[in-house]
């Protein structure tokens, strides 16, 4: 059985159709501080032990990491809440957790970072996924996880459904985050983006492979390229190589799942975006990159506030490359600096 991790009153949603159009990027970063940005899926814990590796270990060919000291992250759908709090924006977090210790370390790093709970339901039949990874000298060494990927049994996924609900009356833009570990399946992505579609709240998807065909009908669809080639069970090369092949795959998902924008990052090759049939390529911005953990969920949120607000696929696409390229330089999964990003908008001229 679920329960409820804390209860808020329901607040009034501001009208999406009430969001006014921005004229500069600074009005527009003001007007991030507006949006209430409603989160479904994964949440997860990013654990990380830093340390020192010096020798091998006598028992097997492996280091022996010496930590120094250890540190615990929100990760997954919560990231993406992080990323929306430091825009500005209000977070609003739907997902399923368990009742063991990784739930409540969970639940008080929510608390911690200031981000709402009242959508979080917790269910004695899941653990919470727990993700350790161990460091030495600047290098993953070895990541550990603990998980499942069941979907909800059916009284999980009402209990879901409903705190959706709740949560939905006051969005302006909802993002769905898939990890695959099942708080996602096909019944509730298509009964949740109808009822948001029956509000007129436009609806962004992160997605993973083993749902990829089930988000008909949102307006905005975020893979990469090695889920675009999963999802759609296509191969084709690099868009640079095989853009014909590329632009043919982006054709097949706009005719399956017709959202309004397609937009796939493609690592080293940057971005692209595409909308009423223009087609946008961004080269990536050089890096000194440190860790691309997160960068996704960067590349999500800043694009979920961008649909609320109105904004054009290209812009859209330009804005969500530089927050991506950002985060990258740090190591572990961080949320992007929001006057950063808006000092690199301003010098590319978006």
């Amino acid at each position: 059985m679920l329960r409820c991790a804390l209860h808020d009153a329901l607040s009034k949603r501001r009208k999406f159709s009430e969001t006014l159009p921005t004229t500069s990027l600074t009005d527009l970063f003001n007007d991030f501080n507006n949006l209430r940005v409603l989160i479904i899926g994964d949440v997860m814990v990013d654990a990380y032990v830093w340390g020192r590796a010096t020798r091998l270990s006598p028992e097997a060919p492996v280091p022996v990491v010496h930590v120094a000291r250890t540190e615990n992250r929100l990760g997954g759908a919560a990231n993406v809440a992080l990323n929306v709090q430091a825009l500005g924006a209000t977070p609003l977090l739907c997902a399923v957790i368990g009742t063991d210790a990784g739930g409540d370390q969970l639940l008080q790093l929510l608390h911690e970072s200031g981000l709402p709970a009242d959508g979080i339901l917790r269910s004695a039949q899941r653990p919470t996924t727990v993700k350790q990874r161990i460091l030495a000298h600047g290098q993953q060494l070895l990541r550990i996880d603990s998980e499942v990927e069941t979907d909800l049994n059916p009284d999980e996924a009402a209990q879901l459904l409903a705190a959706y609900d709740d949560l939905l009356a006051r969005a302006d833009v909802v993002v769905f985050e898939d990890y695959d570990k099942g708080v996602l399946s096909e019944a509730t992505i298509t009964e949740c983006i109808a009822r948001a579609r029956q509000r007129g709240i436009p609806t962004v998807v992160d997605p993973k492979k083993k749902n990829f065909l089930a988000y008909r009908h949102c307006m905005l669809f975020k893979p990469n390229l090695k889920e675009l080639r999963e999802g759609l069970k296509l191969e084709f090369g690099d868009p640079v190589a095989d853009r014909a092949g590329f632009e043919a795959a982006v054709a097949r998902l706009q005719d399956v799942l017709t959202p309004e924008i397609v937009l796939v990052t493609l690592s080293e090759y940057g971005v692209f975006a595409q909308q009423d049939g223009q087609k946008t390529y961004l080269p990536a911005h050089l890096r000194t990159i440190s860790d691309v953990s997160g960068a996704g969920d960067t590349v999500i949120s800043i694009a979920a506030l961008c649909v609320a607000l109105g904004r054009p696929a290209a812009f859209t696409a330009a804005l969500a490359n530089l927050g991506g390229g950002l985060v990258c330089e740090q190591v572990g999964v961080v949320p992007v600096e929001k006057q950063r990003l808006l000092e690199e908008a301003q010098e590319a001229g978006l």
